[in-house]
């Protein structure tokens, strides 16, 4: 009996359709890389503050050409971007180096809180970033980019840092600064992203550019407090001298080297220091030893007291003498002194 042409026809439309739906076309292609990823510079950093944040960008782009029918299909794409561990391996911390070999932990995330830590693809204690999209129908070729931000912190608690401009490179790589995608081609675009970057569809693994990090820590010394040198109560008529001792307390970056001066205060007489009482004055001299024979002034250099710093706070004395002199008048005696600190 014949068949009517209708369902000939009929049978060749599924016939196509079933073949369209056969699997993936040898035509068809799905492609993604990363086009760049910026510098992430966390600029000045104070070893002895809080933490410092930065971020940095990287561009991505996917691209889908799907042949003489790829107008008719659309795809969804599951993929994963990875950073890769410092140079030492390490993903949770990172770290920078600088000229003297300190090296500065500092972290990446995936999220503005910095709670997530961004790892390389295939790692599975520290994930790399995801990202889905899709390619509609009735558009063929085409180009989706996108651009992702990358979360940067360096912690507090890192006194023992010294000067200098800290760099490190997270090298390209498959399995570092790279990018996996799996996608799923469909007809009409019905269908649903692959499970993973890594499993199911068609898909591939490509290395990304490297990327620096960057930072600096300049000398800096902070001068916490400095304690009143007391000599207490003397008699008017000095016939002896009376020593008394006061503190001062600093923190200077580690191997900074530093000098603490001491003016003349503000009742000097040429280089004499001098506390007053409004009415009279009481003579008086500052030191840097305790045998109170190194003067303690302010000429670089030549008078001041000198150190390096360690990250930690300090503790230098002054030794205070008031020498023998004349009787003076009764009364409260006082002086102000200034210190600076050069670094």
């Amino acid at each position: 009996m014949p068949v009517p042409h209708a369902v000939k026809w009929l049978a060749l439309i599924v016939i196509a359709l079933a073949s369209l739906l056969a699997g993936p076309r040898a035509e068809a292609t799905t492609t993604c890389t990363i086009t760049g990823i910026t510098t992430l510079a966390f600029g000045p950093v104070d070893p002895t503050s809080g933490t410092v944040d930065g971020t940095a960008t990287i561009d991505y782009s996917c691209t889908y050409n799907g042949g003489l029918l790829g107008g008719l299909y659309g795809v969804y794409l599951t993929g994963c971007i990875g950073l890769a561990p410092d140079d030492l391996g390490n993903v949770s911390p990172r770290t920078a180096i600088n000229g003297n070999s300190d090296r500065m932990q500092y972290q990446l995330y995936k999220d503005s809180p910095r709670s997530n830590v961004w790892g390389p693809i295939g790692n599975a204690t520290y994930t790399p970033l995801t990202f889905q999209l899709t390619f509609t129908i009735l558009s063929n070729p085409q180009t989706r980019t996108g651009s992702v931000t990358v979360y940067g912190r360096v912690p507090a608690g890192q006194s023992t840092l010294s000067s200098g401009t800290y760099s490190g490179t997270l090298a390209g790589g498959l399995n570092a600064n790279g990018l996996a995608y799996r996608y799923n081609e469909v007809l009409l675009s019905l269908g649903t992203y692959p499970a993973s970057c890594q499993s199911g569809g068609g898909g591939a693994s490509g290395a990304g550019p490297s990327s620096t990090v960057t930072a600096s820590v300049s000398n800096l010394c902070t001068l916490a407090t400095a304690s009143d040198l007391n000599f207490g109560s003397v008699s008017g008529l000095l016939l002896t001298s009376s020593d008394q001792t006061s503190l001062l307390r600093m923190t200077c970056t580690n191997r900074a080297a530093y000098q603490v001066g001491l003016d003349n205060g503000q009742n000097a007489s040429g280089p004499t220091r001098r506390m007053t009482s409004g009415a009279g004055f009481v003579n008086y001299e500052l030191y840097r030893d305790n045998q109170r024979t190194l003067r303690w002034g302010e000429s670089l250099n030549v008078d001041t007291a000198t150190g390096t710093g360690s990250g930690a706070e300090q503790t230098l004395t002054v030794y205070g003498r008031l020498p023998v002199q004349p009787a003076v008048g009764a009364g409260v005696y006082s002086d102000v002194v200034k210190v600076t600190v050069t670094y």
